[in-house]
C-alpha cells in the first residue's frame, strides 16, 4: 500500500510534465487548455485505476519485485473450475498477504485441495517452495508442496522442591 502513493506520484509528475509541454509549445489556445483538461482528468482517474487495482489479483507472471522468493505460506485457496486458481499467500519475510491467480491446472488444484484439507486436519500449514520461478514449458502441477506442522510446545521443566531450613537437623 505504501508503494502505491509513490506510484500515483509518478503518474501525477509525468501528466504535469507532459501537460507543460503542450501548454509551453507554439499552439493554439484551445490545444493548450486540450492539454490541460486531459491532464487534470488524467490524475484522479490514474488513482481510481490504482485503487481498483488493489482488489484484483495479481497473475503470477507479473511478479517481478518477489519473483525469487524461496518459500510462501498459503493462506487461502479458491477453485474457479477450468478457468484460475486463485490464492492468498504470505511470501517469506513479509507479514500481509498477498492476491495471486495462478492458470488452471487439474493437477495442481486436486493436488492443493488435498493437501489443504490435510493441513487443516493436522492443525498445520501448508508451504510452496519457489511459487513464481516456473519456466514456460514446466506444469504447474509440479509445485513443491509441503505440510509444515506446528512447533512443539517446550516441554515445562521439572518442579525442583522447596528448600526448608531445619534448624534441629544441624548439630554442631
Amino acid at each position: 500500500m505504501d508503494f502505491l502513493i509513490y506510484v500515483f506520484i509518478a503518474a501525477t509528475l509525468v501528466a504535469a510534465t507532459l501537460a507543460s509541454l503542450a501548454i509551453w509549445a507554439p499552439r493554439v489556445a484551445r490545444v493548450r487548455w486540450a492539454a490541460l483538461g486531459v491532464a487534470a482528468l488524467f490524475i484522479p482517474l490514474s488513482y481510481v485505476l490504482f485503487l481498483e487495482f488493489l482488489s484484483k489479483p495479481k497473475p503470477k507472471g507479473y511478479e517481478w519485485f518477489e519473483a525469487n522468493v524461496e518459500e510462501a505460506e498459503v493462506l487461502g485457496v479458491s477453485l474457479s473450475e477450468g478457468e484460475a486458481i486463485y490464492m492468498w499467500l504470505r511470501l517469506d519475510g513479509a507479514i500481509e498477504p498477498r492476491y495471486y491467480v495462478f492458470p488452471w491446472d487439474l493437477r495442481l488444484a486436486e493436488r492443493l485441495e488435498e493437501d489443504v484439507d490435510n493441513a487443516i486436519n493436522r492443525n498445520s500449514k501448508l508451504v510452496i517452495k519457489n511459487p513464481f520461478n516456473r519456466r514456460p514449458g514446466e506444469p504447474l502441477g509440479d509445485l513443491n508442496l509441503e505440510i509444515i506442522p506446528p512447533p512443539l510446545m517446550p516441554l515445562k521443566k521439572p518442579r525442583v522442591p522447596p528448600r526448608i531450613f531445619n534448624p534441629r537437623g544441624q548439630e554442631a
